[in-house]
């Protein structure tokens, strides 16, 4: 018999597993729902069906007087696990939510030969020595956290309260959760003790031993495309992930599949129980990944000049020319190699550039996570003033082009849109923080900005195939555009998925590249 032992993330306790537990339990599985201390409170949850009576929700409740931290919570799992024993031949698969793969992780390292598989779902990848607020993905969260805890150290209570109902949304998404379960959510959550949140994860090392499955919600901005290209990239910690014994399955819903989804999620729990499921390719196994992948048209090169963080694609010709400054996306770990500024993509928009009498430029940028945008920024800022500073450059017609995650950096360029800034171009971006984000400020949202963009021309190429949470980002970005009558031109690539040039290198997308080339350098010329 398969014996599921679920764990819940922050400010939540068993009761969010209810309709999930009743349908594995009808399923034929056994079912284990950890109150974890400090968060595990049983009243309230008389007459849920598919909890009652489940071992696990014993009246186990922490002493008041107790200090709650991780270990506690890993302790916590591990009673469960021991609990079950496997004498009856039992499988054991751990289930982390959120907050709730850090104890998961902890309790699999002390008892690794007691569990089959972990299942993380739509959670990070804690790590040996890192504690779970840097999982938290919103700066002003972790702030506050951080705040609280000084004043703790003062005698205030060491808890973060829970989200009011308005703000579960800066956790994760809650695409698709019915508002009586988000009303429920909220009447049941708990303070989360902050030493759960502070303190590190540690790890011997043996749960690597223990297969794994990933579960994406992709109404959080997760998918198993994106994860290949983290694998793709050669970052170290996303290597293990292209081990055949991991899988990965995606939900088309928000950050609370047992809410939102919860049919669908025991399927994928069934399948991931038996070792179904997504398995990566290993980096570099079949061919270039797609960011190495050749430029779809035969453009010549041109001579290259490395300035610090900036390469000028040069044309022929003594006279200073205009220059098009192309920005690459991410997040991009800071161990990839080649950088951003030598993918093919980029370096084939600069050198076509370049053919066309133009300087054609690409930059590294400190894109390496979505907590970076505001050092990212201020790369580009750098870098466009190196550009023109140089005496090769008409420093009063600069384009720039803006591909993929650096789509927010658009908004301070659209906000005040500079004299000498000619024109700005957007291939597939990222218009607005995805749900898995957290708040990037207000200097980061285009859809905001646009009003301001006076008769600046911007030119978007939208991949028809996109990743449905990225449209959405756009589309709002192309509303607003429309509402505030911006000078904006959209190139459509019907048949293009994200970085269409490389993934889809037909003759359709050829042409759009043309065409989008022949838009931005129009504006330079004009």
């Amino acid at each position: 018999m398969t014996v599921f032992v679920l764990v819940s993330g922050l400010f939540t306790g068993p009761h969010v597993w209810q309709e999930t537990a009743a349908r594995l339990t009808a399923a034929g599985c056994e079912v284990r729902a950890v109150p974890l201390g400090g968060l595990g409170r049983i009243d309230g949850l008389d007459g849920l069906d598919g909890l009652d009576g489940l071992d696990g929700l014993d009246g186990k409740v922490s002493d008041p007087g107790a200090v709650t931290d991780l270990e506690s919570h890993i302790s916590d799992v591990v009673a469960v696990i021991d609990s079950v024993g496997g004498a009856r031949g039992e499988e054991i698969v751990l289930v982390g939510h959120d907050y709730g793969i850090h104890p998961v992780l902890g309790a699999a390292d002390r008892r690794a030969r007691s569990v089959a598989r972990i299942v993380y779902l739509d959670s990070g990848m804690p790590q040996d020595g890192v504690p779970a607020l840097a999982a938290v993905p919103d700066q002003l969260l972790r702030e506050q956290v951080m705040l609280l805890a000084a004043e703790a150290g003062k005698g205030a209570a060491a808890e973060l309260p829970p989200p009011s109902r308005e703000e579960w949304r800066l956790w994760g998404s809650v695409a698709g959760v019915p508002d009586e379960a988000l009303d429920r959510l909220t009447a049941l959550a708990e303070p989360q003790p902050l030493g759960t949140l502070l303190q590190p994860l540690r790890l011997t090392g043996a749960v690597t031993s223990v297969p794994f499955a990933g579960v994406l919600c992709t109404g959080s901005g997760s998918s198993i495309a994106l994860v290949q290209a983290r694998v793709d990239f050669g970052e170290p910690a996303f290597q293990a992930l292209a081990d055949p014994r991991v899988t990965f399955f995606e939900l088309s819903t928000g950050h609370w599949p047992m809410l939102s989804s919860p049919a669908e999620l025991v399927r994928t729990l069934l399948d991931a129980a038996a070792g179904r499921g997504h398995r990566l390719t290993p980096a570099n196994a079949a061919g270039p990944p797609a960011h190495l992948r050749p430029f779809p048209l035969d453009v010549p090169e041109a001579p290259v000049e490395r300035i610090g963080r900036v390469d000028l694609h040069l044309p022929s010709g003594d006279r200073p020319r205009p220059a098009v400054v192309l920005v690459h996306g991410g997040p991009v770990p800071a161990e990839a190699r080649p950088t951003p500024r030598e993918w093919p993509i980029l370096t084939g928009y600069a050198r076509y550039a370049a053919g066309r009498g133009m300087v054609g430029v690409t930059l590294d940028h400190r894109l390496h996570d979505v907590t970076d945008y505001g050092r990212a920024a201020a790369d580009v800022v750098d870098a466009v003033e190196r550009v023109r500073a140089d005496p090769r450059v008409d420093a009063d017609r600069i384009a720039l082009w803006f591909f993929s995650g650096s789509g927010p950096l658009t908004a301070s360029w659209l906000a005040a849109p500079p004299s000498w800034l000619r024109c700005l171009a957007a291939n597939y971006p990222i218009m607005a923080p995805l749900p898995a984000w957290g708040r990037l400020g207000s200097a980061f949202h285009p859809a905001e900005a646009i009003a301001h963009a006076g008769d600046l021309p911007v030119v978007l190429v939208r991949a028809g195939l996109e990743v449905a949470e990225i449209a959405a980002t756009v589309e709002e970005f192309l509303d607003a555009a429309k509402e505030h009558g911006a000078n904006i031109e959209v190139v459509d690539v019907p048949d293009g998925h994200h970085t269409f040039e490389t993934v889809d290198p037909t003759d359709a997308t050829r042409e759009a590249v043309r065409r989008a080339v022949r838009t931005v350098l129009g504006h330079l010329t004009a």
